[in-house]
C-alpha cells in the first residue's frame, strides 16, 4: 500500500537515485580530476557499498512512499558487476514504472542488450564534445567520442530510449554546441545541455565558467529555430524545446540560472549507502548502518519518512537569490551520480 509522503515545501517523493560505485573510467574535470583521483586515490572497498539485496530492499521501501521512477549512477555503473542482475530485480517491484541508466557510454556497446533484456528503459550518456581531441581532454585522457556514439546506437537498436547530455563549460567547450545540436538533430536523439554546476568539492567551480541557457538557447536559435514546449510531468529537470522544423527536440538542465528546486521530487543514495536529499547536499543519512544493524522495514521507512518530511532543500534557489552566496562543503558527485 502506498504511502504519500511531502516535504515541508509540499514536494512529492517520486524520483530514487541509486549510485551503485564511486569509481569511474574517466577523470572528467568538472567530477573526477586526475590529479584529486588519481591512482593513489582511495575508492571504496567493495563491503562498504550497498549490496544488491540491500538495494532491493530499500527500492521497496521508497516504492511504498510513491517513488515510480529509479535511475541508476555512479561512478560510472557499468563497472559494477552483474548489474544486469540488478536491473532485472528493480524492474519486477511492483510500482516501479520506469527504470534508467546515466552512463560515460564507454561500456555500452558491451552491455546494451542485457540492460534492455533486465528491463532498463532509458539510457542518458555523457558526451561533451564530438571533437575527439576536445573530448579526451576533458574526459581526461580516458575515451574516445566513436566508443561513445557506437554505444549509444547499441542501445537504441536494443530498444532502449537514448538522450544525451553535454556539461557546457565556458571557454572548454562552449564551441561544440552547435557541432552537437546539427548532429543529434540528425540523428534524431534527443541531446541536453546542462549549465555547468557546483556539485562536490574537487571540480574548481566558478561561476564565470558557467554558460548560461539562455545562451546556450541563443545560439541553438541560430543554428535553428526552436520553441519551448511543455514539460513531460512536473519535476521534469530539462526545460524543453522543439526546433521548428521538426519533432525533434532538445532540453536545457539549467541548475544554476534557471533553478528548478520548487518541483524537485528525487531522493538519492550514495554508493555508501547514504541518503541525500539534494544533489547539493553536505550530510546524508546512514541507511546502510541501518541495514546492517538488523533494523526492519517499518524502522528504516520511519527514518526516510522523518528525512522527507523535514526536508526544505533549495539550494539552487537560495544560490540565484543571494549574490554573496556561500558554498559549503558538499558530497563528491562519484558519490552520488546526477
Amino acid at each position: 500500500m502506498t504511502q504519500v509522503i511531502q516535504d515541508k515545501l509540499h514536494r512529492p517523493l517520486r524520483d530514487l537515485r541509486i549510485s551503485v560505485t564511486d569509481r569511474c573510467n574517466f577523470r572528467c574535470r568538472y567530477c573526477m580530476p586526475e590529479e584529486i583521483f588519481g591512482s593513489d586515490y582511495s575508492f571504496l572497498p567493495s563491503d562498504k557499498i550497498l549490496s544488491f539485496d540491500e538495494i532491493e530492499r530499500l527500492a521497496k521501501i521508497f516504492v511504498s512512499f510513491g517513488v515510480k521512477k529509479i535511475r541508476i549512477t555512479g561512478g560510472e555503473p557499468l563497472l559494477r558487476r552483474n548489474l544486469t542482475e540488478l536491473i532485472d530485480r528493480l524492474s519486477q517491484i511492483s510500482g516501479v514504472e520506469d527504470i534508467a541508466l546515466t552512463t560515460n557510454g564507454s561500456l555500452l556497446k558491451k552491455y546494451a542488450n542485457d540492460l534492455a533484456k533486465a528491463g532498463l528503459s532509458r539510457v542518458s550518456v555523457s558526451l561533451d564534445s564530438l571533437n575527439e581531441e576536445r573530448f579526451l581532454e576533458m574526459n581526461g585522457n580516458r575515451g574516445k567520442v566513436k566508443t561513445v556514439l557506437e554505444g549509444i546506437e547499441k542501445a537504441a537498436e536494443a530498444g532502449m530510449k537514448v538522450k544525451v547530455n553535454m556539461v557546457v563549460q565556458k571557454g572548454k567547450n562552449d564551441q561544440d554546441i552547435i557541432p552537437m545540436a546539427r548532429f543529434f538533430k540528425e540523428k534524431k536523439y534527443t541531446l541536453r545541455f546542462i549549465e555547468y554546476m557546483d556539485v562536490g568539492n574537487s571540480n574548481g567551480w566558478r561561476l564565470d565558467d558557467v554558460l548560461s541557457k539562455k545562451e546556450i538557447i541563443n545560439q541553438i536559435h541560430q543554428f535553428s529555430p526552436i520553441q519551448q514546449i511543455e514539460p513531460n510531468y512536473r519535476g521534469e529537470v530539462a526545460t524543453r524545446y522543439r526546433y521548428v522544423d521538426s519533432d525533434q527536440e532538445i532540453g536545457v538542465i539549467s541548475s544554476v540560472t534557471d533553478s528548478f528546486c520548487s518541483t524537485c521530487t528525487r531522493a538519492r543514495i550514495s554508493a555508501e549507502g547514504k541518503l541525500y536529499t539534494c544533489l547539493f547536499a553536505a550530510d546524508g543519512t546512514d541507511l546502510r548502518e541501518l541495514l546492517r544493524s538488523g533494523k526492519n522495514d517499518e524502522a528504516i521507512a520511519k527514518t526516510i519518512e522523518n528525512v522527507w518530511s523535514n526536508r526544505s532543500d533549495r539550494y539552487s534557489d537560495e544560490r540565484t537569490s543571494h549574490t554573496q552566496f556561500r558554498q559549503h562543503s558538499k558530497v563528491e558527485m562519484s558519490h552520488i551520480g546526477g
